[in-house]
């Protein structure tokens, strides 16, 4: 079992913190850093469990639509593994079917790479830059809780 960390490396903080500059009106139901305690029973070698993982609300409606973030994301080198729709993909093992019980239908799971955590340079710079009222105002809202049920 990989140990709990206190909290979100920099790096998967910053995923949440700059979609939702650059899409501010984007859903946030599936968006989750560290895990609850339901998720480290299923998954006890989770990438949250040491702060390295994030999940990303797919809202593509509000431009947010993580088939293409995951596209594009597959050339972040800060990416360990992405895990999106029934697929998973890493650079060293390319895609292949996930067969794990939660297929991700509802969020995009990323892993940074160990190194990687306090790299906060921007996620998606194919979305474009953010509004400074924007960039100001995800850096202060508080991030939401996970729900048990997810």
């Amino acid at each position: 079992m990989k140990p709990i960390a206190k909290k979100a490396t920099p790096a998967a903080i910053a995923v949440l913190r700059q979609a939702t500059a650059i899409k501010p009106s984007r859903k946030k139901a599936s968006d989750g850093l560290l895990p609850s305690a339901a998720h480290i029973n299923q998954n006890p070698n989770s990438d949250h469990n040491t702060g390295y993982g994030v999940d990303l609300t797919h809202d593509p409606v509000n431009g947010i639509d993580c088939f293409n973030i995951y596209e594009e994301l597959k050339a972040d080198k800060r990416v360990k593994y992405l895990i999106f729709h029934g697929k998973i993909w890493s650079e060293k093992n390319g895609e292949s079917k996930y067969d794990g019980i939660n297929q991700h239908n509802k969020h995009l799971h990323i892993s940074i790479k160990d190194g990687c955590g306090d790299d906060t340079s921007p996620w998606f710079p194919w979305l474009g830059k953010p509004k400074v009222v924007n960039k100001v105002k995800a850096a202060v809202k508080p991030l939401p809780k996970k729900k048990e049920n997810q």
